[in-house]
């Protein structure tokens, strides 16, 4: 075949199911510009004869099989092997709508942005819990809508759920770094080099997430985490919009204290706004069902995301522990060159 303009880089473990979904829904654009280099780091149930099976369809793909090393090593594998222009990764949970490459293409025009990042969505055969969780990530009321591609707290930063730059911008930058939010690492870096990045709104992806509330739980006490390791990385980071859900694990903790023992009224904020997040999931979703789960949703994605702040704060910030200062002024310095 033709050399593509697009190569689609996707790291996958473990999950056959989503690699079938993914792999069809691509079989499925309307722009075939592009290969999909999928990268298996390493599963104990891989998915070669299912890129097989679409690779015999048309769909054009190119399958590796490595030790399971990162999701990060596995993307900088494809990335080696990738034979485009332009390079786009997903996630192995998402489906990708049939006109996502045309309209990348429209979008781009003569010239491609060095970076580019977009949305994601609930696809209608999603389960409520996804589409609950899906709301709760993406909401104004929750993330500041720095996820969804909507009104923002925060200035865009392109995920590798849906995100993409071009092979210039590799050469300069680099691969990915195995670390958690490698994804914000990257698009950090890509500004501080002194390339662009737009967001292209309706290159939106159908995104998965997970699957039931107690692995939204570990994902985003994870990304909690991570959002100190990034401010030691990079300190200019941080900004308001971050530290929000810690204030709200401390906010709530204090309301509830006082609602024991001084007087039920000091609950009213936190129904308030429980009440605020069920109303806009109605209007949003139109169901009520995802909008009683988007209440739980919710609570876990603050919860969660601010325990993890907290706790990485105290830990790595307040005592100092748990990480390897130099190892991260260096990576800051530029120093650590090894992706």
């Amino acid at each position: 075949m033709d050399k593509p303009f697009f190569s689609i880089i996707v790291p996958v473990y473990n999950r056959r199911g989503e690699v079938r979904d993914l792999c069809r829904s691509l079989a499925d654009q309307t722009c075939r510009d592009f290969e999909l280099v999928l990268v298996e780091d390493g599963s104990t149930d891989p998915c070669e004869d299912i890129a097989k099976e679409f690779e015999d369809k048309g769909l054009p793909v190119r399958y590796y099989y490595k030790p399971n090393e990162g999701r990060s090593i596995a993307r900088n594998y494809g990335l080696e092997r990738a034979q485009g222009d332009y390079f786009v990764f997903f996630d192995s949970d998402c489906v990708i709508p049939p006109q996502y490459i045309a309209t990348l293409r429209a979008a781009f025009g003569d010239n491609a942005p060095d970076c580019f990042g977009g949305p994601d969505a609930a696809h209608e055969s999603f389960s409520d819990t996804q589409k609950a969780i899906n709301y709760s990530m993406t909401s104004f009321l929750t993330t500041g809508g720095i996820r969804g591609g909507k009104v923002q707290l925060e200035k865009f930063v392109p995920r590798t759920f849906n995100m993409g730059f071009s092979r210039r911008v590799y050469e300069r930058v680099g691969g990915f770094r195995e670390m958690f939010s490698e994804d914000i690492d990257m698009s950090t870096r890509i500004r501080m080099a002194g390339f662009s990045t737009v967001l292209i709104r309706d290159a939106f992806v159908w995104h998965k997430r997970r699957m039931d509330m107690r692995k939204f739980m570990r994902q985003v006490y994870v990304f909690g985490m991570s959002r100190i390791t990034l401010k030691l990385l990079y300190p200019d980071s941080l900004k308001p919009v971050h530290v929000l859900p810690a204030l709200f694990v401390v906010g709530s903790a204090v309301l509830l204290l006082l609602g024991i023992f001084v007087s039920p009224w000091w609950l009213l904020p936190l129904g308030l706004y429980f009440a605020a997040v069920f109303i806009g999931a109605l209007i949003s979703t139109k169901s009520f069902k995802i909008a009683v789960l988007a209440v739980p949703a919710a609570a876990i994605q603050l919860g969660g995301y601010g325990y993890g702040f907290l706790k990485a704060w105290f830990t790595k910030i307040v005592l100092r522990r748990g990480r390897d200062i130099d190892e991260e002024v260096n990576i800051r310095k530029g120093r650590n060159e090894k992706l």
